[in-house]
């Protein structure tokens, strides 16, 4: 290499202000380094801005989530089951995220098995005291995290339900409990206060359409398991379900419950099925409401969406896509991913090999493992610039967020048939483990035979429309906080 010669003294003078004008600028940099490291992550339109602290829980009811204001008057106040505006919110402390993505685990593994066991015959039985071990025929319920509270019987008895699409009967417990009731915060219902309370006879079409039945003298018996252990045995039986002053559902059937056992300590006092088949609360009010519905899940679990039946307030921004046919699930059919508006180089036959649906009780989106290593890989790219955090659980993408108060995520987008480009909330793209860690809110199926699974991480504050005589699902931007 060659030496250069200057002078001296011009050398050294221009040396010291070099020298001088480093240490500043080092000692500016260290001494505001948690502030201007925000700083240095790309801000463009293709990135979002997100609040570390806008993913974590908060043990204070949102404000405004207290006044909300519901779409109409059919419907229903969502809140998340751990959070602080369920006022049924137990004391002592929420699952953890391991647990929350163990019992995420089972969820999936139980919609595995009902796909492949979809063309078998359900089970019958004749007297609730022949059945010892409940047949899993259902999904896990621990899973289900946002609550819902209607009315029922005359006069009305408030309920606390958890609602899943993936589920059509709903249920709750009721006295006088014959078998067994788990512990819940609401009063069991009794249906010797309600004098509109009916039991439903074997010979009729709607004990008929129950995938497991049974019948106790003339008495029609339904039974639901699911996949983690979780059971309830009883009478079918009708009353009036309140939605709301003015909104009401005569001769409504449900099971009443008599042995029940439910996992977790945060206990419900049963379930809101939304799912597709006959037993559904949609099927249920076809004529009233023309199977549509729509919910909106809110950012976090101190805030409040809603749970809306019928076509009041669906947003003109809504952008649809084709709903599968099937009796079971709502099948759509996912065909891409975006990231920053690139479309990722996954082959189509990804996801068309094998089903895709949208659950409400599924929390981390699944997806195959081709499509999930290419999305990983990209987005382990763009976010460069954080420092990755050790793996947890499901998931194999971490950042260790303890110096930033704000992170720059790369925006996701997902493709559908029909040429649906819908793009993700920034509440979908990270997951929080810790109030540092921070993960990429997807994981990787274990084998082909999973399905692919939309999964209610994803689905956060966005109004998502249920239109089953239309034969399509919808999804609309900023539909809650």
């Amino acid at each position: 290499m060659a030496n250069h010669t200057a002078s001296p003294s011009i050398s050294l003078y221009s040396f010291s202000l070099v020298i001088t004008g480093l240490v500043l600028f080092s000692s500016f940099i260290d001494g505001n380094a948690a502030v201007n490291r925000n700083l240095m992550a790309p801000r463009t339109h293709n990135f979002h801005t997100i609040k570390v602290s806008s993913l974590l829980p908060d043990s204070v009811c949102d404000s405004s989530s207290q006044g909300y204001k519901l779409p109409s008057s059919s419907s229903l106040k969502v809140v998340h089951k751990h959070g602080p505006c369920n006022k049924q919110h137990r004391t002592n402390s929420p699952p953890s995220p391991s647990q929350i993505l163990a019992h995420d685990e089972a969820r999936v593994q139980s919609i595995k098995a009902r796909i492949i066991a979809l063309n078998s015959v359900g089970n019958t039985f004749t007297t609730s005291e022949s059945v010892t071990l409940p047949a899993k025929s259902g999904l896990s319920l621990d899973t289900l995290n946002y609550v819902v509270t209607v009315g029922l019987g005359s006069p009305k008895k408030d309920l606390s339900l958890a609602f899943d699409t993936g589920s059509s009967l709903t249920w709750t417990q009721c006295q006088p409990c014959v078998e067994s009731c788990y512990k819940q915060r609401d009063p069991i219902f009794d249906p010797s206060e309600s004098s509109g309370y009916t039991n439903v006879s074997c010979n009729t079409p709607e004990c008929n359409q129950l995938q497991i039945r049974g019948c106790n003298g003339t008495t029609c018996l339904y039974q639901v398991g699911y996949g983690d252990n979780s059971y309830t045995i009883g009478y079918l039986a009708k009353d009036t379900l309140t939605l709301s002053s003015a909104e009401t559902i005569t001769d409504f059937y449900f099971g009443c419950g008599q042995n029940n056992h439910l996992l977790g300590s945060d206990q419900v006092a049963g379930l809101l099925g939304l799912g597709r088949e006959e037993s559904s609360i949609i099927s249920q009010t076809s004529t009233k409401y023309g199977k549509i519905f729509s919910y909106c899940l809110p950012s976090s679990s101190s805030g409040s969406g809603y749970l809306t039946f019928g076509n009041s307030g669906i947003s003109n921004s809504v952008q649809y896509i084709p709903l599968g046919n099937s009796n079971k699930f709502y099948v759509i059919d996912i065909t891409g991913i975006y990231l920053n508006d690139q479309k990722l180089a996954i082959s189509p036959t990804v996801f068309s090999t094998k089903i895709s649906i949208i659950d409400s009780g599924t929390v981390i989106t699944r997806l195959p493992s081709e499509a999930y290593t290419t999305l990983r890989d990209a987005f382990r790219q763009q976010m460069s610039m954080y420092p990755m955090g050790r793996p947890e659980s499901l998931f194999d993408t971490c950042y260790d967020l303890s110096k930033y108060t704000e992170v720059n995520t790369p925006k996701i987008s997902i493709e559908f048939g029909g040429n649906q480009k819908i793009e993700l909330a920034m509440t979908g793209v990270l997951y929080a483990v810790s109030s540092s860690q921070m993960c990429l809110a997807f994981a990787a199926n274990s084998d082909t035979s999973f399905p692919t699974i939309l999964g209610n991480v994803q689905q956060k504050t966005m109004q998502v429309v249920y239109d089953l005589a239309g034969g399509k699902l919808g999804f609309g931007p900023n539909g809650c906080a």
